[in-house]
């Protein structure tokens, strides 16, 4: 296997960016850049042969330092939304920015996908492994404690993307790490208009139902019978107009799933997401507890990646983590990570065709 190094440009404050790539045995290729330790490209064959790259973004350096719809990003410190932007730990109220009505979404106005990163790279036989650091000071996004964390990407033969998360800090904190690629399988790959008709299964009987500026209410709620039943392969499309547990018409997805427990060492099968055109499919693992999935509702950015328009449904997120606002909400998955303590867990996307 092999790893490439190659400029992609200079940020605004006049440091070099780096673009990596893995590419294995198959032909299959994933690169990287050193802003942001976001995923820039993901070039993977259909039932023909057809390489194609699979992964929305962008072809230079500016947008990627703005990045509202996270391309390709690594999110933390604490992914999705947690309620009136604030939270208390050990009798402390820590208060974060407001950017989505008065929730804290991602992390706030400073997003880690906006941040330089070390890196360090190993090439083995079998796979491709790059890490990619970094320092968030105490009070960053309004969060207490140092936190040293990482991002590692491993590419194997078995045409396998291993994203691993690994972070400690020195006081009581939380984190929720996730990766929120935009994906699409269609042909074109990136360029393929929207994923309307790539079909969806979900290894989940429930889901977090929400109010309506998208925070859970606390209950789980049944998928049987509603527009979010993904238990078998459905397409994205044939859900649209219908309603969900609640009684809401779903315009578009934004919804995270309780995943069924179990599999090996805690990793259990996610997601699948294909499409019957190319013949591309993508499985997801994880041995975290939910899956938001998001299909790029009300996208609208011209210039990106070849000259591409994203609109809406340009692509589909599969992000795995804790429940949104579990720090706030009783009965769901702890989401402290104690002072000194190691957090890890590990998503893994493996590509194959029909």
């Amino acid at each position: 296997m092999s790893i490439t190094k190659s400029k992609f440009g200079v940020d605004k404050n006049g440091a070099e960016v780096t673009k990596y790539t893995l590419k294995n045995k198959n032909g299959i290729s994933i690169s990287f850049i050193d802003l942001g330790a976001v995923i820039t490209n993901i070039i993977i064959p259909d039932r023909d042969g057809v390489f194609e790259d699979i992964a929305l973004g962008y072809g230079e350096v500016a947008p990627y330092e703005v990045n509202a719809p996270s391309f390709g990003a690594p999110i933390g410190r604490y992914s999705n939304r947690i309620s009136n932007a604030k939270f208390v730990l050990n009798g402390k109220e820590y208060k974060l920015d407001q950017n989505d009505s008065t929730n804290c979404l991602h992390g706030g106005f400073l997003r880690y996908n906006c941040c330089m990163y070390n890196v360090k790279y190993e090439e083995f036989e079998e796979e491709d492994k790059i890490i990619f650091s970094r320092h968030s000071p105490d009070g960053e996004q309004g969060f207490p404690g140092n936190l040293d964390y990482s991002v590692t990407y491993i590419l194997d033969n078995d045409d396998e993307l291993i994203t691993g998360y690994n972070a400690v800090c020195d006081k009581d904190t939380i984190v929720n790490f996730t990766n929120h690629s935009y994906f699409n399988l269609g042909k074109g790959g990136h360029k393929c208009k929207d994923v309307l008709n790539q079909e969806v299964k979900i290894e989940a009987d429930y889901y977090t139902p929400v109010n309506d500026i998208l925070v859970p209410t606390g209950e789980l709620k049944e998928l049987a019978g509603t527009a979010l039943d993904f238990r078998e392969f459905k397409k994205l499309k044939d859900g649209i107009g219908k309603t969900d547990a609640m009684g809401n018409v779903v315009t578009g997805y934004d919804y995270n799933f309780v995943l069924k427990s179990g599999g090996k060492e805690g990793m259990k099968k996610a997601a699948q997401f294909r499409d019957n055109s190319t013949g591309r499919i993508m499985e997801v693992y994880t041995d975290l507890p939910g899956m938001q999935l998001y299909t790029a509702n009300d996208v609208d950015i011209d210039n990106c990646k070849d000259g591409v328009h994203y609109g809406n449904f340009c692509g589909a997120c599969f992000e795995t983590q804790n429940f949104p606002n579990a720090i706030n909400t009783e009965g769901f998955p702890n989401a402290v990570l104690k002072a000194g303590q190691q957090y890890k867990s590990i998503t893994v996307f493996r590509f194959k065709t029909f």
